[in-house]
């Protein structure tokens, strides 16, 4: 599932970002230590859909706090120093004028668990539920678990452009993109010749499987059935298996889906493989357009072939 995608990517940044503020932090290197509160602010707003501002850009150094929320009313310290004392010390230096806001507190090192069973002093009484009120990575963590998979990928696509640099993945190179590659070098506007047509009735199949959104996609590239046959048998010289290795990793992502809906299966293969030609090692950027339209070949092909999708019974097909 894609959730657990996006998640893996959000635990494993914010979790890079923890080590990365201990590590440097150790050696008296700050600089992390400054930005964070801005990064923290902007995370949290996405999170809990909070409002927060920076106090310390507006006046520096606000004694206590250094986020405010004052929608929501809610004031944030934040601090790589997590322990009962700084907790109090800020709730001690709060201005009069934040006393009737609910007061967090934001470790962005390591939280110990036990801090938030603790009870601190309160001089002004501000709201502060240390169960509650106590927030690191983990915690954060926890929330986006829950949340709506948009949301999601809003705080995945806000961490890679914040943080872009020593999470990127292993690529390794892909038979599949090698395919489109030989593919987009064909000219795709010249039909081909009328002797060379399935023995497959592609309409049959269509009507069985409902698919209303992808029949004219299906139409439109099933001419190039021949052309891709072409291509995989010149590419199998180059090695055993590599045409069905492709195929039945097609096959495979169609098996993986659990949507009833045949049109969303079917463009959901083609946005799965656009993701993963463009992830793999040997991907050269093209248009968009251009991918697009060779990976549709690709799938209708496959389609063809009753690598995805059901065969009408009694229905002759196309193998490979």
């Amino acid at each position: 599932m894609n959730r657990s995608k996006y998640f893996h990517e959000i635990e494993a940044k914010l979790n890079w970002l923890v080590s990365r503020i201990e590590s440097r932090g150790s050696l008296n290197l700050l600089d992390l230590h400054n930005h964070a509160e801005s990064f923290y602010l902007h995370l949290l707003n996405r999170v809990f859909g909070w409002q927060l501002k920076n106090l310390n850009v507006a006046t520096r150094n606000t004694p206590g706090i250094d986020l405010v929320d004052e929608t929501n009313k809610i004031v944030i310290s934040v601090s790589a120093t997590a322990s009962k004392a700084k907790i109090e010390s800020s709730l001690s230096k709060i201005p009069q004028k934040y006393h009737e806001y609910h007061f967090k507190f934001l470790g962005i090192a390591k939280v110990s668990p036990d801090l938030r069973s603790k009870k601190f002093s309160n001089p002004h009484n501000l709201k502060f539920e240390p169960e509650q009120d106590i927030f690191d990575v983990s915690s954060i963590l926890g929330t986006v678990l829950a949340l709506e998979i948009d949301q999601q990928i809003d705080i995945s696509e806000f961490l890679n452009k914040e943080l872009p640099y020593g999470l990127e993945p292993v690529k390794i190179e892909s038979d599949l993109t090698t395919i489109i590659k030989i593919l987009t070098q064909e000219d795709l506007t010249q039909g081909t010749s009328a002797s060379e047509t399935t023995p497959f009735e592609i309409d049959d199949k269509i009507s069985y499987n409902r698919l209303e959104r992808a029949r004219p996609i299906i139409e439109d590239y099933k001419i190039h059935y021949p052309r891709v046959e072409k291509i995989y048998a010149e590419f199998d010289r180059n090695g055993i298996n590599k045409s069905y290795s492709i195929l039945q990793s097609v096959r495979l992502i169609y098996t993986r889906q659990n949507s009833t809906n045949s049109d969303d299966r079917f463009f959901s293969i083609i946005e799965t493989l656009i993701k993963r030609v463009q992830t793999s090692a040997n991907y050269t950027p093209m248009p968009l357009e251009n991918l697009e339209l060779c990976v549709s070949i690709l799938v209708v092909d496959a389609f063809i072939r009753c690598k995805i999708f059901d065969n009408p019974v009694g229905k002759n097909h196309v193998s490979t």
